[in-house]
């Protein structure tokens, strides 16, 4: 599987955010966005999810641009929860919303909250978390229905030390199995031979 960008411009508000980007990303592969507020890190990951259309240039992923909503996770800064649902009601129904036929198995709820180090957390409401714990819940997603491709925006916003090194576990598998991570971040996300796209930098 290869994930293709090439001359990739987006405009928000009549104002053009992300300009001539271009990247290859391959099986096992991670690419980290880097750059000052407003450069466009989200902007790009918003794009390449299918949220916002592309003002010239093309996305493909094996040469096709049709399947690559169907391919990916997209964890942004909103976590994506019903307050007045336990943390096994909203995963289970993101599991049954995304789910896909997949090479990976997909994890149940409480498989996934233990990689995350919330297996505790599993039958209370979410509206009754932390930041923090609501930040793993959500990254717990990528693991009830398994997808190629993770962007993810900001991951580690919210984390501790401990829930940062499960997330660059859980990364880490991911890769190991074939999946690629396109990362938005301000500081190290845990990613191993990572390549790295400097956007909002002059060339």
């Amino acid at each position: 599987m290869r994930l293709l960008a090439e001359k990739v411009c987006v405009d928000r508000g009549g104002r053009r955010i992300v300009e001539d980007v271009d990247f290859a990303l391959a099986d096992g592969q991670a690419l980290i966005l880097s750059g000052p507020n407003g450069a466009g890190k989200s902007t790009l990951l918003r794009a390449i999810a299918g949220l916002l259309p592309l003002a010239s240039g093309a996305l493909t992923l094996d040469g096709e641009s049709e399947e690559i909503a169907a391919s990916l996770h997209y964890v942004g800064h909103a976590e994506g929860m019903k307050p007045a649902l336990t943390v096994r009601e909203n995963l289970d129904f993101w599991g049954a919303f995304l789910a896909r036929d997949t090479a990976t198995a997909a994890l149940a709820p409480a498989d996934a909250l233990d990689a995350f180090g919330l297996a505790h957390v599993i039958d209370i409401p979410a509206a009754y978390l932390s930041a923090g714990q609501k930040r793993r819940v959500a990254l717990a997603r990528l693991l009830v229905a398994p997808r190629p491709i993770w962007l993810l925006d900001e991951p580690t916003t919210a984390l501790d030390v401990r829930a940062q090194g499960a997330l660059a576990a859980v990364m880490a598998r991911h890769r190991d199995s074939g999946g690629m991570v396109l990362a938005a971040t301000h500081s190290p996300v845990g990613l191993e031979n990572a390549a790295e796209l400097k956007l909002g930098t002059a060339p």
